[in-house]
């Protein structure tokens, strides 16, 4: 029951603070909320990272195997200057033969195609990512695939 006790605690809380402040004091916000302009919205904290470092939020899932440094690598290859490149021809990468014999060149068409479903287009490939089925994110993360060198 701690931690119904510790949720408990923490609404009161809450619900305590929202009712802070006198009448005149919500009159106040509402009348200046009404005659504001509208505040642009909040920052997420992915949006607020990725705007930070330059990569957009949809690259999170790459980096969970992929660095973005030169020759860094981790379960995945470095994606760093990989656009452009040949499949399986990062050096100090040990890739599958059904990359390194793909002959893909990465560049938008190949991304798209390959981060929509990796398994499909390089069969007997070491990626076990089922693939990115939202459009608009592979363009951000082929976008930002364009920048790393």
């Amino acid at each position: 029951m701690k931690i119904a006790g510790k949720t408990f605690a923490a609404l009161t809380l809450a619900l305590g603070l929202a009712a802070c402040g006198s009448p005149e004091d919500k009159a106040a916000d509402t009348a200046a909320t009404d005659t504001a302009a509208p505040a642009a919205p909040a920052a997420t904290p992915t949006t607020a990272a990725a705007a930070a470092d330059g990569k957009p939020a949809a690259f999170a899932q790459c980096a969970a195997c992929h660095a973005v440094e030169p020759g860094k690598h981790g379960v995945g290859p470095s994606l760093a200057g990989v656009f452009g490149t040949k499949s399986g021809d990062i050096p100090g990468y040990v890739f599958s033969d059904a990359m390194k014999n793909a002959g893909l060149t990465w560049d938008e068409a190949t991304l798209d195609k390959y981060l929509t479903a990796p398994m499909k287009l390089v069969p007997g490939t070491k990626m076990t990512y089922p693939g990115m089925s939202d459009p608009a994110k592979r363009q951000e993360i082929i976008a930002y695939l364009k920048t790393l060198k």
